[in-house]
């Protein structure tokens, strides 16, 4: 599966403690995250994370551009609701194509939690089915 791995600012250091604790799992999967994000899971753990640019300069947008192509599987999106986002209109399109294309989304640690381990029982395997890339 391809997984998206996107965190705000202030949630970074959350994504970096998900990321050690589901290292296992998600070593198993193909991953992508934007800038920073990315680059501190690579200097976290052992895992191999293809990086696009920062949320704010696109990330969020070539995330969205995948999800459209039905070429992402999920997506992992550590938000701070609480702080301002400059690029909050692209936050809002990520989500709604999620929403749009049946991706399923976690906002927060603990329903990523259960995602990662639904993934690991095959309760996300209906994502396999049907026309896939190529």
């Amino acid at each position: 599966m391809k997984i998206a791995l996107i965190a705000h600012d202030r949630k970074k250091d959350d994504l970096i403690q998900f990321t050690t604790a589901y290292e296992q799992i998600l070593s198993q999967h193909t991953l992508y995250a934007t800038g920073t994000t990315g680059q501190r899971i690579i200097d976290g753990t052992d895992l191999k994370v293809i990086r696009f640019q920062s949320g704010p300069l696109g990330g969020d947008q070539q995330i969205g551009a995948m999800i459209a192509q039905n070429e992402m599987d999920m997506v992992i999106f550590f938000r701070d609701p609480l702080t301002a986002q400059p690029h909050e209109p692209d936050v809002t399109a990520l989500i709604r194509l999620c929403d749009v294309y049946s991706i399923p989304l976690a906002t927060n640690m603990g329903t990523a939690e259960v995602l990662l381990k639904g993934l690991e029982h095959g309760f996300i395997d209906w994502r396999l089915l049907g026309e896939r890339r190529g």
